[in-house]
C-alpha cells in the first residue's frame, strides 16, 4: 500500500484530497492545527488514516514529519497544501506575517524536509498546492500573492534541482483558481468549484507525473491571459 501525507487536511482542498486519495487505497497520514476535524476525517476510513495534529509555523515541524513518517512506515508522495492569506486594503502588517510565516517559511522547511527524504529514498513524488494568484501580484492581498509566487518558483527550483541531481523525484505544482473553501475570500468570484472536484483533478495530475496544473482546467486559459497582460494593462485591472 502507498503511503502520503497531506499537509493541511483538516478543510478545504486538504481534506477532499485526502478522502480522495484513501479511496485510491493510499494509507494517508493527515496533518493541521484542529485534532478534532482530523479525527473526524478519520472516523469515516478509520484503517486508512493516521492523525498528526499539529501547527507548522511553531518549533518541532521536522520532528512531527519524522515521527509521522515512522508510524506511516514510509512515504511514498508528500502533499502541502496548508495555508493561508486575507484581505488586506490597509496593508496591516499583522495580517500579512501570519501569510508569510506560513505559506513562505513553513513551506520552505517542509519543502527541504520532504526533497531530503526523497533524495534519500531515490524515489517520490512531492505536491505543493500553490495558486493562480501567483501569477501576478494582487492589490486585495499582496502577501498572499507575493507567497503564492514564491511557492511557484521554489517548486521549479527544487524541480531543476532533482533533474540535475537525476533523482527519480516527481514535483508538481498546483494551481487553483477559486475553490469554495475559506480561502475564497471578496466579491464577484466566480467559477468556483466544490473542493471535491478539484480533488478528482488534482488526484489526475498525481497519477500523470505532472510538472504542474491548473484547477479546474478552465483557469489555463485565464492564466495564459493574465500572464500575457502588459503590466500597463494588469494595473488597472
Amino acid at each position: 500500500m502507498k503511503k502520503a501525507i497531506v499537509i493541511g487536511a483538516s478543510s478545504g482542498i486538504g481534506r477532499a484530497l485526502a478522502i480522495q486519495l484513501a479511496k485510491a487505497d493510499y494509507c494517508v497520514g493527515i496533518t493541521g492545527r484542529r485534532s478534532a476535524e482530523l479525527q473526524a476525517i478519520k472516523a469515516q476510513q478509520p484503517d486508512a488514516f493516521v492523525v498528526s495534529a499539529f501547527d507548522n509555523t511553531l518549533p518541532g515541524l521536522v520532528e512531527n514529519l519524522n515521527s509521522l513518517v515512522t508510524t506511516l512506515g514510509g512515504l511514498d508522495l508528500l502533499i502541502i497544501s496548508s495555508g493561508t492569506g486575507e484581505l488586506n486594503p490597509d496593508l496591516d502588517y499583522g495580517l500579512e506575517k501570519p501569510t508569510i510565516d506560513l505559506n513562505v517559511d513553513a513551506f520552505t522547511e517542509i519543502a527541504n524536509w520532504g526533497y531530503a527524504y526523497f533524495k534519500q529514498q531515490q524515489s517520490g513524488h512531492m505536491v505543493g498546492i500553490t495558486s493562480l494568484a501567483g501569477l501576478r501580484g494582487g492589490r486585495l492581498a499582496p502577501a498572499y500573492n507575493a507567497s503564492k509566487a514564491y511557492q511557484i518558483n521554489y517548486l521549479e527550483g527544487l524541480r531543476q534541482k532533482a533533474t540535475s541531481e537525476k533523482l527519480n523525484l516527481v514535483i508538481t505544482d498546483i494551481r487553483p483558481g477559486f475553490v469554495d473553501t475559506a480561502m475564497a475570500k471578496g466579491e464577484g468570484i466566480f467559477w468556483l468549484a466544490h473542493p471535491e472536484k478539484a480533488a478528482k483533478q488534482i488526484y489526475g495530475l498525481i497519477r500523470r507525473k505532472r510538472s504542474k496544473g491548473y484547477v479546474t482546467k478552465r483557469w489555463r486559459l485565464f492564466a495564459g491571459l493574465v500572464k500575457l497582460m502588459p503590466g500597463g494593462l494588469y494595473k488597472r485591472f
